[in-house]
């Protein structure tokens, strides 16, 4: 009876882990990392379900053991979301909306990856729309169509600015004069303030700090951006332009430094200080060969970033580097990962997951003397989309499918 009354208040005073949801653009806090662990595969990874989908780059979010995902439905100017059972795959509920016309020689599907908050989902479309749905129930709550409000042009690739969900506000890099970056009332959709003038670029936001340091950075086509989530005054920029107006990677934070990038710009490692009692960033160093496509580098081991860096001309390579983040100088390389890009996810136990474009799911040990290769599969077909990792299963997209995978713990 002892013992039973001492497991009672165990489980009482140490509840179970509950497994990380993945709720929005790379994943629980935004950084591409989980405290899910995974287990060197000697067999191909189980697939628990599949589905055909519709087109599209957006990715994979997981929360209240529901799947949702972003598509383009077939033949027609409309989008769609689409909720699953993360376990069994069973489709709960579709809700599609119109949209205006839009192609791209990569795809004429949604790019931004939703993001669910409490009850609610928030989309942003190809073109602009941002869409707010019931998460249980797929009604749509409000919908804002952002380029036709602020007199937008489209990027050439479509818009891609994963939403963000600050507060009681959801913030999208919308890239008008006047209103480059936008705040909404989650609740009604209502403009909460807009900011700058700065064009769009494909890149997603992240927040950071507390109180009145509190700031949201984000990569517009001008550069590095932060700004006050409570009115969007500005506190500090950084010019970075890329030539071909395609900067796509999210800001990382990581070690006192925001290190930001693009694909003819190199990266760039800005540190973060207080100057007259306000965030400020100053650059520390830039290395121009750092030329991040649209992978988003992961802190991991020691003081190192881990980035998949692509080229603007052919041959296409995406590289897998090792860098000192502290110093922006390069450990080691590996070369053709992908084509143009490969998504990473770091680990709970510090491992690193890396999905390349041709659909091969590779477990790596960071280490900064050198590659070292844990295991391999052929998981998918190509896709840029980033996967996700959630109570042992990892949920990817390809072109044709969504796809649920059983991985080892």
């Amino acid at each position: 009876m002892t013992y039973l009354r001492s497991l009672a208040l165990l489980v009482v005073c140490c509840p179970l882990a509950v497994a990380a949801d993945w709720p929005q653009w790379l994943g629980p806090d935004r950084n591409g990392a989980t405290s899910e662990t995974i287990a060197p595969w000697k067999k191909a990874p189980r697939v628990v379900w599949r589905h055909t989908t519709g087109e599209g780059h957006s990715s994979p979010v997981v929360a209240g053991g529901r799947v949702l995902l972003h598509t383009k439905v077939k033949d027609q100017n409309e989008e769609q979301l689409t909720a699953y059972d993360a376990r069994t795959g069973k489709r709960l509920w579709r809700a599609a909306y119109a949209r205006g016309s839009f192609s791209s020689i990569f795809g004429n599907g949604p790019r931004a990856t939703p993001v669910i908050s409490g009850d609610r989902v928030y989309t942003n479309g190809a073109t602009g729309i941002l869409t707010c749905f019931d998460a249980r129930t797929g009604q749509k709550v409000w919908q804002v169509d952002t380029l036709a409000k602020f007199r937008a042009p489209n990027p050439k690739f479509g818009i891609s600015c994963s939403p963000l969900v600050e507060g009681n506000q959801v913030l999208v890099n919308v890239g008008a004069k006047g209103a480059s970056i936008v705040a909404f009332d989650k609740d009604t959709g209502d403009v909460v303030w807009k900011s700058l003038d700065d064009p769009a670029s494909y890149s997603s936001p992240i927040a950071l700090g507390r109180g009145k340091g509190r700031q949201v950075i984000f990569v517009t086509a001008r550069g590095v951006r932060s700004l006050s989530p409570s009115d969007g005054s500005l506190f500090w920029k950084f010019r970075m332009v890329d030539l071909l107006n395609e900067s796509s990677t999210t800001p990382v934070r990581v070690r006192g430094l925001i290190v930001a990038g693009s694909v003819t710009y190199g990266s760039v490692g800005l540190e973060l200080k207080a100057e007259n009692g306000k965030p400020a960033g100053t650059e520390a160093w830039k290395n121009a060969a750092l030329t991040c496509y649209f992978s988003t580098p992961v802190p991991a081991g020691k003081g190192d970033l881990y980035m998949v860096t692509g080229t603007v001309l052919p041959p296409y390579q995406a590289t897998l580097r090792c860098v000192d983040a502290a110093t922006g100088k390069e450990r080691w390389q590996r070369g053709r990962v992908g084509k143009y890009h490969a998504a990473l996810v770091r680990t709970g136990d510090g491992k690193l997951l890396m999905l390349e474009d041709g659909g091969e799911l590779v477990l790596l040990d960071p280490d900064p003397r050198g590659y070292r290769e844990l295991a391999r599969s052929k998981v998918c077909g190509e896709t840029w989309a980033h996967p996700a990792l959630s109570d042992g299963h990892l949920y990817v997209r390809d072109d044709k499918e969504l796809i649920c995978l059983g991985l080892a713990r």
